[in-house]
């Protein structure tokens, strides 16, 4: 207490109002002169230690309480403040501070406020999605972050590009790589333009996965890092080198709003060509057909990772040469989605990717296995789903390593033309169509009127809630 100055003048005087002392009679009590307690109440002057020791003594008060009474409600007026609508609003923290510490009430009201605004926005977006699959347009929309835009904007489109294609295959055949794609990048960055490569430990670069230092023309790489996450990033650097024209015009085409979005889907441009280089489209499209879109043979053929095999089947549609049309989600294990793509846009109206009964959820239990499982949704559309846990970067034994679960999806009618496929249980009485079993799921909780679901998180947004005192369902929320 006694390194760090302690203003808490909002605090006492609502201890003092609290108590119905005048300035006068608490100053009294302190043993200090009325203006020097003003001076605190303004927050002109700091308690000091023995002031702090005086009001424990004369009117009760718990120190701690002095110093941490406004932490949690700055954390919440962090979260407001971080809303689209208001981001860049305030220039730091001090005002937040300001604000929890001389208005605890008013405080506590906006955040009420936010979050009720937060809960009709969610809400809103929901019913938009409902309207949207059944072919009604909406105008709805919101004050959304670069990130956010990024990811809406290759959510919907199909992962593919063209340009970048091409501009892949004319590098690879300048390169000449032969089985060493990572020696030939190397020797290309240094021939070309001066670029040295060099893995460093984790002790010399603790943060960072790649970094480029311009002033010395080194491309350092961390040692955390397995030997295909290693090429991509730098086939990552040579691919946005050589590319630069290809991807300017694909960023453009985009029309993105904000440089930060640009900038985003650059990174995302580069990841995309980085793929391409490394599984080169015509030879990676004829080895998944003859493999049947075996994963893990893919991924040893081609000397790249499961993640990496399995995000270039979503990217297999060229004209005339299309693949089984994929589409990909990746969680992590508190369940947040943060990548969506699909090699025709990723299914949201249809699939959803929200609901907790998808395998991609069950493979945090058994990590490395592969999942296979057919799932049905409410309106019968039908889905055969891959899902397996994916590695992070290697981390120390003190710390956690980062997990996260991949789930690849198709149509069920391409279940023949997969090898997966064959992993599907048949269903015990086959329908006239000859279905198969396959797990009854929805798009999210709040937009899946299933009955009974023992996994349901939330009441669906369509339907009031059931309250019967006489009858509890299965499921968490009863609705009627």
């Amino acid at each position: 207490m006694a390194d760090q100055k302690i203003f808490a003048g909002p605090r006492i005087r609502r201890i003092r109002n609290a108590k119905g002392l005048t300035q006068t009679a608490m100053a009294e009590g302190l043993g200090i002169s009325p203006s020097y307690l003003n001076l605190i109440e303004r927050n002109q002057r700091p308690l000091t230690v023995q002031l702090i020791l005086k009001l424990a003594s004369v009117y009760k008060v718990d120190p701690h309480e002095l110093q941490g009474e406004a932490r949690g409600s700055v954390a919440a007026l962090k979260e407001v403040f971080t809303d689209p609508l208001l981001v860049g609003e305030l220039p730091g923290d001090q005002e937040l501070i300001e604000l929890a510490e001389a208005a605890p009430n008013a405080s506590a009201a906006v955040v009420k406020l936010f979050r009720a605004y937060r809960e009709q926005a969610e809400r809103l977006s929901d019913l938009n999605e409902l309207l949207a699959r059944e072919g009604r347009a909406t105008a709805l929309s919101g004050a959304r972050l670069p990130i956010d835009e990024v990811h809406e904007i290759f959510e919907r489109r199909p992962n593919h590009f063209e340009a970048l294609e091409e501009e892949a295959a004319a590098f690879t055949s300048v390169l000449d790589p032969g089985d060493d794609l990572f020696g030939a990048l190397k020797a290309w960055l240094k021939r070309e333009y001066g670029i040295v490569v060099k893995v460093l430990p984790v002790a010399t670069m603790p943060n960072w996965r790649r970094r480029y230092d311009r002033h010395s023309q080194r491309l350092f790489l961390s040692e955390r890092l397995s030997p295909f996450d290693q090429l991509r990033e730098v086939a990552m650097e040579a691919c946005l080198i050589r590319m630069t024209v290809a991807v300017a015009g694909e960023i453009q085409a985009l029309k993105l709003t904000t440089d930060e979005a640009r900038r985003l889907a650059r990174f995302e441009l580069g990841r995309y060509a980085a793929h391409a280089l490394m599984m080169p489209y015509q030879a990676f499209h004829a080895a998944a057909v003859r493999a049947r879109y075996d994963i893990d043979v893919l991924r040893s053929r081609f000397g790249v990772s499961f993640e990496q095999a399995a995000n270039r089947l979503t990217m297999l549609q060229r004209q005339g040469v299309q693949g089984v049309p994929f589409f990909m989600l990746e969680v992590d294990n508190a369940g947040n989605r943060f990548r969506k793509v699909g090699s025709q846009g990723f299914p949201q109206s249809r699939f959803g990717g929200g609901c907790p009964k998808l395998p991609v959820h069950v493979a945090f239990t058994q990590p490395g296995q592969i999942f296979v499982e057919a799932v049905e949704m409410p309106d019968g559309a039908e889905f055969l789903c891959i899902a397996r846990t994916l590695e992070g970067p290697q981390g120390a034994f003190s710390e956690r390593p980062r997990r996260t679960a991949l789930l690849l999806g198709c149509d069920i009618g391409f279940r023949d033309d997969i090898v997966y496929g064959a992993a599907l249980p048949a269903a015990a009485a086959t329908t006239k169509a000859g279905s198969i079993t396959a797990t009854p799921v929805g798009p999210a909780c709040r937009l899946c009127e299933r009955v009974g679901c023992l996994a349901r998180a939330e009441p669906p947004v369509t339907r009031p809630l059931g309250l019967d005192e006489m009858v509890t369902g299965l499921s968490a929320f009863d609705f009627q």
